[in-house]
């Protein structure tokens, strides 16, 4: 007999099942079979492929074939109970055929066991006998027992079922125990965590307002204990949330490694706090926040944004928008830097796209697809709306999924590790390693931060073997992300998109509202200019008959409203609208602070007035904690608000440079960044910082063209607002400047 487990096997004569019906093979062959039904004696011929395909198929007697031992549990038996098993393989062959061994094997049969002269019943007697005598307690019928479990199970049939049988975690508990646990476990999720010994008391309080007193016995203390541990473990109810942390599995990560083979395939984006204190305005030290892109196939970052606390889905908007453009080579930056100098193939690039020209050594990637987690930044609608105006694909990851997009979460700890611990005000990755005083040791300001940070991207990143990128030609050598986009691009391709000044309007945060009689109002901000007195009450040409308007949470001090214009090519324009009490409050003030001021001053009469009392109220908050007074949380609100202005309005869309509907005749509309200057207010020369930094190095020729400086700007400005006036008689001035690049040359160049 052979040791395998023996199955069924359709054969003439056996008896089936098919089509819920017993049927009796009556014939074999030709890839079929003759069934004849036992009741009405029909007659049919079935393939047997559909004999087999058929749910309900089952072979209710016949012979039956070898079926292979589970070798994985036969292994991870103990030795011992595989040992007895084999022993009794060996017994129950020698009983049956004469000989210990497998059929075939050399020897001849003992004379008790010869089947020849002894009957089965006698082999059987004999076995159980020798067994005896050597001290193993059997009988003929252990050994008629045996041989049936061998002859339906095979070798695995001898096995001691006490080996191989399943255990529950929970032993014996009553099921009414049982079920007191987890619903105590239950009523304490959430709550200030106890010792186990109180769980054990509001157990026995359950129990006996359910079952009555000693009807469900509870038992020892460790008993109890190792039940609670069985059903609370890994679920967080039991033990610390410390404990939990480090014993809680980690979150499932993606079922196949993701695998792309062109730039842009796959960006992750996330944000995280940068483990750097920096110095806000009033001398507020406060942890910035990064928000990166990582390309997947190259592991560049395309484009890294660097803001106060609390980034917003605009900043996530102009990260898309900054892949897309070249990063401008900063003066004070190293030759080596540039794209020209660096193993990119600037040539063959710069013949498709001239914007490269005197670019920095930073890949253009444009994004296919983009991952994101479901932040509020990134599945907002300002963010998903510029998803689909530049054509990418979102895919949001799992809530609380950090796998999913493992390489921009290496990515943030690379940069702590490779660039923050460097900088002046670390704060160490978490709190143990933090030192006594971090925010007295931060010297940087937020936009000086920035500008180390975008350096070190280019010059360190960006040049640095990552040991993940290895090209099919060399896999023993790590490249770093240029090299792997030089790789790439050469095969991929580059196709540059242009980006004008529409586009960022575009990626700024949308409303839809009316015009009213008074303008435009939101939250609580009315907007107004003479441009929209064609347009009051009366209703667009969408089908909701609203108009769109975008405006920036970073400088909400204008709105652009697109309206219609017969006489240029894409049928619209933008035009920019102030508020109306621009003239009220000039300091820079964001979304975030106005919401503080609303939360602080109580309405005592209409709109209007409720809307002057807030701006006033607004003025005051800022005026007294840039004296260095006020209370720390308004200190704090007016740093991040001077702070996000100063990085956020400028980095997306020039705040009123494109209102060339209220250009006046004879007036030229300039922009202040084709002079090179950046917002006013930040200092340098009468207030004016430019763009990298000040080219002054030397101090007398700044005093010699001071004049020639001031005489831009105030050019610049004059020519931006022209000579219109708003209602009360004061030119307007935009606040804001474009800080990526000069859209007008851009322009220019398509």
């Amino acid at each position: 007999m052979s040791g395998a487990q023996r199955g069924p096997v359709v054969v003439l004569g056996c008896r089936v099942r098919f089509e819920r019906r017993v049927w009796t093979v009556a014939a074999v062959g030709g890839g079929g079979v003759r069934l004849m039904a036992e009741e009405g004696g029909e007659v049919v011929a079935v393939l047997l492929s559909l004999l087999f395909a058929d749910p309900a198929f089952e072979v209710l007697d016949g012979p039956g074939v070898p079926r292979l031992l589970p070798w994985g549990l036969w292994e991870a038996l103990p030795a011992a109970v595989r040992e007895r098993a084999l022993a009794w393989e060996r017994h129950v062959r020698e009983v049956e055929t004469g000989r210990p061994g497998r059929e075939g094997d050399g020897g001849a049969a003992r004379s008790e066991y010869d089947p020849a002269s002894r009957t089965l019943a006698q082999r059987e007697a004999a076995k159980a006998a020798e067994l005896t005598a050597s001290g193993v307690a059997a009988s003929a019928v252990t050994v008629r027992r045996m041989r049936a479990r061998y002859r339906d199970g095979g070798l695995w049939g001898l096995v001691d079922g006490r080996a191989v049988r399943s255990r529950s975690v929970l032993g014996r508990a009553d099921e009414r125990l049982v079920g007191a646990v987890v619903e105590v476990l239950e009523e304490n999720r959430g709550r200030s965590r106890g010792t186990l010994g109180r769980l054990r008391v509001y157990t026995e309080r359950l129990l006996v307002q359910r079952f009555g007193e000693g009807v469900v016995p509870v038992p020892s203390v460790s008993t109890f204990n190792r039940l609670l541990h069985a059903l609370g473990d890994g679920t967080g109810l039991v033990g610390s949330r410390r404990q939990h942390r480090w014993r809680s599995a980690r979150p499932t990560p993606p079922f196949t490694p993701t695998v792309v083979m062109a730039p842009g395939e796959l960006v992750m984006m996330d944000s995280t706090l940068l483990d750097v204190f920096t110095v806000l305005d009033n001398g507020v030290e406060e942890r910035a926040e990064l928000t990166i892109a990582l390309d997947v196939a190259t592991r560049s970052i395309c484009a890294a944004v660097l803001r106060p606390k609390g980034t917003r889905s605009v900043d996530a908007a102009v990260l898309l928008a900054q892949m897309l453009v070249p990063a401008a080579l900063r003066p004070h930056w190293p030759e080596a830097s540039s794209m020209e100098q660096s193993v990119i193939p600037y040539e063959r690039l710069v013949s498709a796209d001239e914007r490269l020209k005197g670019a920095a050594a930073r890949p253009v990637i444009t994004p296919r697809t983009v991952v994101v987690d479901q932040d509020n930044v990134f599945v907002s609608a300002s963010f998903v709306a510029a998803c689909e105006s530049l054509g990418i694909t979102m895919q949001p990851t799992p809530p609380a999924n950090g796998p999913a997009k493992g390489h921009v979460e290496r990515a943030f700890g690379s940069i702590g590790t490779l660039f923050s611990q460097y900088v002046a005000g670390y704060t160490g990755s978490d709190v143990t390693r933090r030192g006594q005083g971090p925010e007295g040791e931060a010297v940087w300001t937020l936009r000086q931060l920035d500008e180390l940070l975008q350096e070190w991207i280019v010059c360190g990143w960006q040049v640095r073997e990552h040991d993940g990128l290895r090209h099919p030609m060399m896999p023993r050598t790590a490249l770093s992300p240029n090299e792997m986009w030089a790789a790439l691009v050469a095969v991929c391709g580059h196709v540059p998109v242009p980006l004008g000044q529409d586009d960022y309007i575009e990626l700024m945060p949308l409303v839809r509202q009316k015009i009213n009689d008074y303008g435009i109002r939101i939250d609580y901000r009315t907007y107004d200019h003479r441009v929209l007195n064609p347009y009051r009450e009366q209703r667009s040409t969408a089908a909701d008959g609203l108009w769109e308007i975008h405006y920036n949470p970073h400088s909400p001090g204008q709105v652009w409203v697109r309206l219609p214009k017969a006489d240029v090519p894409r049928g619209y324009e933008w035009v920019t609208v102030p508020w109306i009490h621009h003239s009220l409050v000039r300091a820079p003030f964001t979304d975030f602070t106005w919401q503080y001021v609303r939360g602080t001053v109580a309405r005592r009469g209409d709109r209007v007035q409720h809307e002057h009392d807030l701006a006033l109220a607004l003025r005051e908050l800022l005026e007294r904690t840039g004296a260095g007074l006020g209370s720390p949380r308004e200190r704090i609100v007016a740093a991040r608000a001077g702070a996000a202005s100063a990085a956020g309005a400028g980095s997306a869309v020039a705040c009123g440079g494109a209102d060339r509907s209220l250009e006046e005749p004879g007036v030229g509309v300039r922009l202040p960044w084709e002079v090179g200057l950046s917002r006013p207010g930040d200092g340098g020369v009468d207030g004016v910082l430019y763009e990298s930094g000040n080219p002054f190095d030397d101090e007398d020729e700044a005093d010699a063209q001071g004049e020639d400086v001031r005489d831009a700007v105030l050019s610049a400005g004059a020519a931006v607002t022209g000579s219109r006036e708003d209602e009360e008689g004061e030119p307007w001035q935009p606040v804001g400047a474009m800080k990526v690049y000069d859209p007008l040359k851009e322009a220019m160049r398509w």
